[in-house]
């Protein structure tokens, strides 16, 4: 049997970070199963304006590097086949009118039973499950009706979802054998938390796809970490090509316990992906970061200072606040006792030849060696004076990118 799952976002214009990851479990499993993987918008609500916000997921998933297989799928578009086949159940006495909705007749007796991939055996009780509505009486058909039918149709062979669709699923593998289908496999895969185990939310930082990516993560190291979130191939390997991963998915290793999204884990892994681009290739990734963010910068100094930062950052998004001082004005700060070293600093650099990070070195460090200052005490106030900031990328490249003009305005401007 040839595996086909499907990713099934609801249209409201937000990729939650959760949900990728579940889509991400999806496209894993179907690529390692040499499957297919469909995109089906959940377009039951008609109220919804679909096509800027279909466009924003279609363009976050292949950001992020999850393709599918076919066109996208509107539910919106099969909502005559539901009203079918809801009056065919209706006909055949398997659901019936209740103030102009149509509802499904569930059984009073027995269990509804699957086994989960992820939790294993799960019995749930008929008893428990209330009468299903199908359709409502404005003629919509619900989630719970539009959803199953649509992987009949679609053949899809798993269902590989979050945690909280559980209480869903006998319902609608209850609607699936009402209609004479066969019954996909389920996986159930777990909640993600932030680091206080409740779910991940915006009180725990960035939670959709597009503040990561403004953030300036890479869509690899952010596809690794998702990956980790619930499953792992062998409990010690972190880092991961997507091959890799693809080779080595397995949906039973995806554990039914609630993954913790750590922040600070993503950006350890950021940087390692960061350092591991050659200078070249973390250069381009820069430039067009800036672009995107709107930020219209030299793109040959921000080539230039790219190698004096590759080490320092963990995300592109830190290198404006860290670099920035190449690009614009900084406000002259209070040197706490250095303007000494500063004016100093000035007089050596304003007739120095050349003006290179090497010369630049030798230069201030006379001038720390002359007033008896060791590198700490004397390259401080300099540093200030020149980025605006006690931290920045290497003074001495930085100042030979900067220029000598640039350079000694700011020395002279500083605060006394």
């Amino acid at each position: 049997m040839s595996v086909v799952v499907r990713m099934a976002p609801s249209p409201t214009g937000f990729l939650h970070i959760g949900n990728v990851r579940t889509f991400l479990f999806n496209w894993l499993f179907a690529r390692h199963e040499g499957g297919q993987i469909r995109l089906r918008i959940e377009n039951t609500d008609t109220a919804r304006e679909v096509a800027e916000a279909t466009d924003f997921i279609q363009d976050s998933l292949r950001w992020l590097g999850i393709d599918w297989d076919g066109d996208v799928t509107f539910q919106l578009d099969r909502m005559d086949d539901c009203r079918r086949v809801a009056e065919e159940l209706v006909a055949a006495g398997k659901a019936y009118e209740d103030e102009g909705a149509i509802r499904f007749r569930m059984p009073d007796e027995g269990v509804t039973v699957w086994e989960d991939v992820v939790r294993g055996r799960v019995e749930v009780p008929n008893e428990t499950i209330e009468d299903l509505v199908l359709v409502r009486s404005d003629g919509r058909p619900t989630y719970n009706f539009a959803s199953p039918m649509e992987d009949v149709w679609d053949g899809i062979t798993h269902v590989v979802r979050g945690a909280d669709h559980i209480s869903n699923t006998p319902k609608q593998i209850q609607l699936i054998q009402a209609v004479g289908a066969d019954v996909p496999t389920y996986a159930h895969c777990p909640d993600v938390n932030g680091t206080d185990a409740k779910k991940l939310s915006k009180r725990h930082g960035a939670v959709g796809v597009d503040e990561f990516r403004n953030a300036g993560y890479l869509p690899e190291a952010l596809m690794n970490f998702l990956a980790l979130l619930g499953w792992a191939p062998d409990g010690e390997t972190t880092i991961m090509s997507r091959e890799v991963m693809v080779e080595r998915f397995d949906l039973a290793r995806v554990s039914p316990s609630p993954a913790q999204f750590d922040y600070a884990k993503l950006d350890w892994m950021n940087g390692v992906y960061l350092r591991a681009l050659t200078p070249d290739e973390f250069a381009h990734a820069l430039v067009l970061y800036l672009g995107e963010q709107g930020y219209e910068w030299d793109a040959q100094l921000v080539r230039a200072a790219a190698p004096l930062v590759q080490e320092k950052i963990a995300k592109l998004g830190e290198f404006p606040a860290f670099a920035g001082f190449l690009f614009h004005d900084v406000e002259p700060q209070e040197l706490d006792g250095g303007v000494e070293v500063v004016d100093a600093a000035r007089e050596a650099l304003a007739q120095l030849e050349p003006f290179t990070a090497d010369s630049i070195e030798a230069a201030l460090r006379r001038v720390l060696e002359r007033l008896g200052l060791k590198p700490r005490q004397g390259f401080q106030p300099i540093r200030i004076a020149v980025t605006g900031s006690k931290v920045s990328p290497g003074l001495f490249e930085s100042i030979e990118l900067l220029g000598r003009e640039k350079t000694l305005a700011r020395l002279s401007a500083r605060a006394s």
